[in-house]
């Protein structure tokens, strides 16, 4: 089994299901409710550990009911803790509207997160002992910086998920082996609204990029060799959260497993796919043998 390293966010998902979101100023009514542990860096933890890897997990958790419920969430899911660090105050949270279409929007408050903005004792040889690290944006920029050159640093394969979008430190961008923006995301990197022109404009920061298109599958660009497009599976959507997380930490495990590239994203696509059919975040995220049944289908 490879080792996956996670560096990133935990929270707890506060998710109201409608017919179609509510505009500005608008009030609707929804017909269900629920709590799902989740959060960018839990999610990837998760889809990763459900997908066959050994996963730890760095971050912070509150000391209120949500931390507790989201570190159990983890574990059940397979992925170590101990360095999932609890402090005072409240865990992230996430307030997500889901529509009958599968579309969401969500509003991010980072709470514990925040606190984490550098690497305590520890993190740093727990990156080490890892086959690749994978990062994302819900933490404070400093923490991912200094993660992704702790990786660089021993030799670990850095996979960045620039989400939230913001513009990212040349430094950060020099510690990253692969960038895994969505379209949305790679757009606002470049200026470029086509992804594969962005995907070429980032290949002068990064060697590797895979920009995610939704339904459409991946776009994979190199330095080495011409943009291929992988397709997805079709599928209807139920919720797309937390689907993008899947498809990382899913392929992250493809790729330290040593598949080819396409293989790698036809895989992490097929595991996206299945997530996609359910509800939630972490919870709708398949296992391994779903995903090669997916796979192979």
């Amino acid at each position: 089994m490879t080792h996956i390293a996670v560096l990133g966010s935990t929270n707890m998902d506060l998710v109201a299901f409608v017919e179609k979101a509510p505009q500005r100023g608008e009030t609707v009514t929804g017909r269900e409710f629920r709590t799902i542990p989740g959060g960018k860096g839990a999610n990837q933890a998760v889809a990763a550990a459900r997908a066959g890897a050994t996963v730890s997990m760095i971050g912070a958790i509150g000391n209120d009911s949500f931390g507790a419920r989201l570190r159990s969430t983890l574990e059940h899911s397979g992925v170590e803790t101990d360095h999932l660090r609890t402090t005072e105050g409240s865990s992230g949270t996430a307030h997500i509207v889901v529509d009958d279409h599968g579309g969401n929007a969500i509003v991010v408050i980072p709470g514990a997160n925040g606190t984490v903005d550098h690497l305590v004792p520890g993190d740093e040889g727990l990156i080490a002992s890892a086959d690749a690290l994978l990062l994302q944006l819900e933490i404070p920029l400093a923490a991912v910086l200094a993660g992704a050159q702790a990786a660089r640093a021993h030799g670990v394969r850095t996979i960045l998920t620039p989400a939230p979008a913001q513009p990212l430190p040349p430094e950060l961008l020099a510690a990253t082996d692969l960038l895994l923006p969505n379209e949305h995301e790679a757009a606002a990197l470049t200026g470029r609204t086509d992804p594969r022109s962005a995907a070429l404009a980032l290949l002068e920061r990064v060697p590797q990029v895979v920009v995610t298109l939704g339904a459409e599958g991946s776009l994979y660009a190199t330095r080495e060799a011409e943009p291929v497009i992988v397709p997805a599976p079709r599928v209807t959507a139920t919720d797309t959260t937390g689907a993008g997380d899947t498809f990382a930490g899913t392929l992250a495990v493809a790729i330290t497993e040593g598949r080819p590239m396409p293989d790698a994203l036809a895989w992490a696509a097929a595991a996206a796919s299945l997530s996609v059919e359910r509800a939630g975040a972490s919870e709708s995220m398949p296992y391994r043998p779903e995903i090669e049944a997916r796979y192979t289908s």
